[in-house]
């Protein structure tokens, strides 16, 4: 296929839904990748067990991130929205869907959707009976079942997913919060600087290593990782910032009432934390791990980046797990 970043699809609602995609096509086996914040669906660079398994790798861009409209309302409607945006991206890549397999991936608030799709009942998504597998990384926990998730938070995600940034009136905390990233995320050589600072704070010698082999491995120049981050922080927030402000409404809003373990699918669940990544936490991860049925759990070694550097071994369990390879 030719590869294209920056498509969008319209959606009923006069919506647009921006995506990426990559690999194969035609193929019946699909990834769909949800991104955390900060972020948008980026499919330029696949880990090389996913070319070479044949798969369609698809990357939405989540409401109000990038070039895709926001939620027209952040709360209750939800997962409803959720299912109805990404059941037309699918069906508009694959209009026979019978013999899809899916791969529902998603990373730090990206686990948020993914949880939500997988516990939907199928008559609101019926993709959720393709899902074979459920791939939490650097995972966020439901708030309204785990009732410790609070004590578990680092300091900054304490303040835009614990109670400051839930019960401050006017969404007060967000705001702030926005005016402090934007000096870092604009304009985007500020946001290369603070993706080079990140990682000279936060990667130690040996993590470094494996970063300088994982892109010798990918083709990548030196300082081509930091400018890749740097242009996927500074596109995500570069038409709007309502996906960042909606955060807390979306966490907090009672996930349509799912329950991990009242999952309707129970395909295997892999949750995978950093041991060393200063956002994420394995509190939570270790929770979602023993909530959910038939999940399992991986610690890899490093900070935030490196879960990325992991993701051939990552997949490779994934695809263990789910006993018959792709297509």
């Amino acid at each position: 296929m030719i590869h294209v970043e920056d498509k969008s699809l319209s959606l009923p609602d006069g919506r647009t839904l921006a995506y990426a995609d990559n690999g194969n096509t035609s193929s019946s086996d699909l990834v769909l990748f949800l991104h955390g914040a900060f972020s948008v669906g980026y499919a330029a660079r696949l880990p090389p067990v996913l070319l070479e398994h044949n798969l369609h790798y698809i990357a939405p861009s989540l409401p109000g991130w990038g070039k895709s409209s926001p939620m027209p309302a952040p709360s209750t409607a939800y997962p409803a929205t959720l299912a109805a945006d990404m059941t037309c991206l699918v069906t508009h890549l694959h209009p026979t869907t019978a013999n899809l397999r899916l791969y529902l991936c998603g990373h730090s608030f990206g686990t948020v959707p993914a949880q939500i799709l997988h516990s939907l009942p199928h008559h609101i998504f019926p993709l959720g009976r393709q899902i074979v597998a459920l791939v939490l990384l650097a995972p966020l926990s439901p708030p309204h079942c785990h009732t410790a998730y609070a004590r578990t938070l680092s300091w900054q995600n304490y303040l835009m997913f614990g109670p400051p940034a839930r019960y401050a009136p006017f969404n007060l905390v967000m705001h702030l919060a926005k005016i402090y990233m934007n000096r870092h995320l604009s304009p985007e050589a500020a946001a290369e600087i603070h993706v080079r600072n990140t990682l000279t704070q936060f990667m130690d010698d040996e993590e470094r290593e494996v970063l300088v082999r994982w892109m010798e491995d990918n083709g990548m120049a030196e300082g081509q990782f930091e400018r890749e981050m740097a242009h996927v922080l500074t596109s995500s927030v570069a038409h709007s910032w309502q996906g960042f402000l909606d955060i807390p409404a979306i966490y907090h809003f009672g996930w349509g009432g799912s329950r991990p373990e009242d999952a309707v699918n129970t395909c295997p669940v892999l949750v995978i934390s950093s041991r060393g990544d200063f956002l994420s936490s394995e509190d939570m991860a270790r929770w979602l791990a023993t909530a959910y049925k038939s999940a399992g759990i991986k610690h890899v070694d490093g900070n935030r980046y490196s879960l990325f550097l992991h993701l051939d071994d990552i997949w490779d369990e994934i695809f263990r797990a789910t006993e018959s390879p792709p297509r």
